[in-house]
């Protein structure tokens, strides 16, 4: 500590150099955060999401529905401990900018634990979707945006016709549901018994199925099974677990892992060079005054290491504050991006690179200092 006063002023002998070159690393140990942050924080979220939860729908995008009285068939498949279903309908509120999608569930007590990462309700208000066939569990920021409460009839037109020909939908808003994903914030959820009885088409069927497999580690293989099933039948599915289908969607973003890796490597090296010169050129303005200490009885070991501390001092200072900034815009991405976050582990080697970066980049112009000849420096040589 009694040497930080030396460090200290040697770092601000060049001031708008030392705010360059803190504000560099700044950026690059932001970039890190976001980057390395991003890619953990959806690793985790996969990670998380239920393995035991498959999603069976039609084999082809857009296919027929599937017959609710295969569910028989679907309960019979060895590994499948219980099933549910759901049908969606697209419509809107007033004017056709304004989407609403219905998304028809039978209001039983197994959507209390379905999806928890995706949506949670309350027990009273699942209650008041099963005890009123035309009613809807709405979301906040739904409510929010169309002015909606509890209590109100919403009139919904949609290209899905009822039996007597009508495009508008008249339901009763009887609850609220938590939505954990923005990009479902248009979602109503009604009572699909209703739905099934006064619609026109496609009575009795769903849009997809949901089975719930005993043992995560058998999905893959209850899933083939459920698509040999199905395979001959009128209505082929495609059977994934919710992990497989957050993998999938991953992957359809290309090698993340490769394209991180690739933008930080670029980054922290071409850092070591700019920290390295920086240092280079410190010591070579400084070169009188290394001299001076060495004739004061510094060794070679002491005056690298004083070197060496500036280089630590503003790669940790700077990295973590770039590591700040990156950690403060998590919760704004979270708000878009859902379970996004930027773990502990991703500061700590945050942090360990910096002091990598730091040590690697005063290596040559510290054993310079460290062998610097007294006589040829103090000389001007």
């Amino acid at each position: 500590m009694k040497f930080l006063p030396l460090i200290w002023s040697a770092l601000w002998r060049k001031p708008v150099r030392t705010a360059l070159i803190f504000l560099q690393v700044t950026v690059a140990f932001s970039l890190f955060g976001v980057l390395q942050g991003m890619k953990t924080g959806m690793d985790r979220a996969i990670a998380s999401t239920r393995a035991d939860l498959l999603y069976v729908g039609p084999a082809v995008y857009g296919g027929a529905p599937l017959p609710i009285a295969e569910l028989s068939r679907l309960r019979s498949i060895p590994g499948v401990k219980t099933v549910s279903f759901n049908y969606g309908m697209l419509s809107f509120y007033q004017k056709p900018t304004q989407s609403v999608y219905v998304l028809a569930i039978p209001p039983s007590d197994l959507f209390l634990t379905l999806e928890p990462e995706i949506f949670s309700v309350q027990p009273k208000d699942l209650e008041a979707l099963r005890k009123n066939r035309t009613g809807v569990l709405i979301t906040a920021d739904l409510g929010k945006k169309y002015g909606w409460r509890i209590g109100d009839k919403i009139p919904l037109t949609s290209s899905t016709l009822q039996a007597d020909g009508s495009a508008t939908w008249t339901f009763d808003i009887v609850g609220m549901v938590t939505l954990h994903d923005r990009d479902q914030g248009i979602y109503v959820f009604a009572n699909y018994y209703y739905v099934d009885e006064a619609r026109a088409l496609n009575k009795g069927t769903a849009s997809h199925f949901y089975a719930i497999v005993s043992d995560p580690k058998e999905a893959g293989a209850v899933s083939d099974e459920i698509d040999r099933a199905f395979a001959n039948s009128a209505t082929p599915t495609r059977t994934a677990s919710f992990r497989e289908m957050s993998q999938q969607a991953m992957q359809s973003l290309g090698d993340l892992n490769l394209a991180v890796r690739s933008i930080l490597s670029a980054v922290l090296v071409a850092l070591v060079f700019s920290m390295a010169t920086m240092m280079m050129q410190a010591v070579r303005e400084r070169t009188p005054e290394l001299a001076v200490l060495k004739t004061l009885g510094f060794g070679n070991r002491s005056v690298f290491l004083l070197v060496a501390a500036e280089s630590l001092l503003v790669c940790i200072a700077a990295s973590m504050a770039g590591l700040a900034l990156a950690w403060l815009t998590f919760p704004l991405a979270a708000k878009y991006i859902a379970g996004l976050s930027m773990p502990m582990v991703v500061v700590a080697f945050g942090i360990v690179g910096a002091v990598l970066v730091a040590i690697i980049s005063v290596s040559v112009p510290g054993l310079r200092a460290a062998r610097l000849n007294i006589v040829d420096a103090l000389a001007g040589r």
